[in-house]
């Protein structure tokens, strides 16, 4: 047994903790839980835990049920919305097959084998997400059928007494007490939206923090009397909530990304990542906007990124190189904005990564930046400038993801199938269903 397992057993013991929660993900992101007793962890440790891996979307198939759950004790936390109650603590954890074998259908593990590729290659990664999402009343519709934000304040508004600042101090407070560091947070645009802005960590770390994250804005919600929703974008005439996350390669203590003599500081490095991300984000929409809705904030206009674009500190574009601060080599990265708040950040962090790592290994080139604006740009000027479109729906999305050798690799083949098979059911499911708005439109005229 390891100093970290024998951690997690003395402070269920110390803090006389009841439940063990057992975290994991599905291949579409949820967030899936089961609790153990106290006196079964260290069984668990030893030989993992049985479950019915065909009940879960994505897990396995009906003939291969049988899997494990593996807890990772380096995430052992106490959950802080139970302090109250009786103590309970949670875990991540890898999925095993019987015979103890990382599954291939674990989105976490489809992330750390991309990882391993970095680091086969002489790079630790680094994320740090900022994390969109709406406050409603509740999550009921009005008359209108529309939701109801709990506020009409705009970006970064300061109102005293309001609602969202005692719940992003909770939030916040919360957050820390389970070890995710946060940098800022703040109103959003739209009404009742609010960012919380994570510091960096290496990928996975940064993952397992998004999972907790959306978990406790949830809870904080709910003690408040509200609701907290990540959709990408609940209404038609406001911001949708993205999730644009920073990324950096380090070799050791040094960044791979500066170039003291590079425009914007950009290292050679970084631009054939970038020229990597650049050339498969079309195919990997699928993942990091896996949602019918996703496709209205990519398309909603704002700030939303709809074309295949880098700039420097250009919002329009779908890779952004921030604002380089003189004398901070460490800070040098990249933002990629095409993430949603609701995805499954295991598989997003895997293909952004895994696209970038494709960009290095074959030295891509990197074309020349965007200046403008791009949603202001007519077609044919977008056209003529070579700019290609993101996929505008998730039937395009599915269509592009289909034939991509470099999504099969990536997400490996049972991941990559099982994610297909359910977004072509979202897809049927969608085209198949009469909407409000055709019912608005033509019923009276038709």
């Amino acid at each position: 047994m390891d100093r970290q397992q024998e951690f997690v057993l003395r402070t269920i013991e110390e803090r006389d903790v009841r439940f063990v929660r057992m975290w994991f993900t599905d291949v579409v992101g949820t967030l899936k839980s089961v609790a153990l007793a106290p006196a079964e962890v260290e069984a668990a440790f030893a030989e993992g835990l049985g479950f019915d891996g065909s009940s879960i979307e994505g897990l396995s198939r009906v003939y291969e049920s049988d899997m494990l759950l593996q807890p990772d004790p380096s995430t052992f936390q106490i959950l802080p919305w139970r302090s109250g109650e009786t103590p309970t603590s949670r875990m991540f954890c890898d999925i095993l097959t019987p015979d103890g074998h990382p599954s291939a259908a674990d989105t976490r593990g489809v992330l750390k084998r991309t990882l391993e590729k970095a680091g086969n290659m002489g790079f630790t990664c680094y994320t740090s997400p900022e994390i969109e999402f709406y406050l409603l009343k509740s999550k009921e519709l009005d008359a209108n059928g529309l939701p109801v934000p709990v506020d009409h304040e705009s970006y970064f508004d300061h109102t005293p007494g309001g609602i969202v600042q005692d719940f992003r101090r909770q939030a916040v407070t919360m957050l820390e007490e389970v070890g995710i560091s946060v940098e800022f947070s703040h109103h959003e645009a739209g009404p009742g939206q609010n960012e919380i802005d994570l510091r960096h960590a290496d990928a996975l770390q940064t993952a397992d923090n998004v999972m907790t994250f959306r978990t406790i804005i949830k809870e904080v919600a709910l003690t408040q009397g509200i609701y907290a929703t990540f959709m990408p974008k609940p209404m038609t005439k406001q911001p949708g909530s993205g999730m644009h996350t920073h990324f950096s390669l380090f070799e050791g203590d040094t960044n791979t990304f500066f170039d003291a003599g590079g425009e914007y500081q950009l290292s050679r490095t970084a631009r054939h990542f970038i020229a990597g991300v650049l050339k498969h984000a079309p195919e990997f929409a699928l993942v990091t906007n896996q949602f019918i809705n996703s496709y209205k904030r990519l398309w909603g206009g704002g700030e939303a990124p709809a074309y295949v674009s880098w700039g420097h500190n250009n919002r329009s574009a779908l890779v952004r190189v921030p604002l380089y601060k003189p004398n901070k080599v460490q800070s040098a990265r990249i933002e990629y904005r095409g993430i949603d708040s609701a995805t499954n950040p295991y598989l997003s962090y895997a293909v952004v990564l895994g696209a970038g790592l494709k960009g290095i290994e074959n030295e891509y080139e990197l074309g020349p930046e965007v200046y403008e604006d791009l949603n202001l740009m007519s077609k044919a000027e977008r056209r003529a400038m070579g700019y290609r479109a993101l996929p505008s729906s998730l039937h395009d999305a599915i269509l592009r993801a289909e034939d991509s050798e470099f999504m099969a690799e990536i997400l490996g083949e049972q991941v990559f199938e099982q994610l297909l098979r359910n977004k072509r059911a979202d897809w049927e499911a969608y085209r198949a269903e009469v909407t409000p708005y055709e019912l608005q439109m033509n019923l009276g005229i038709l």
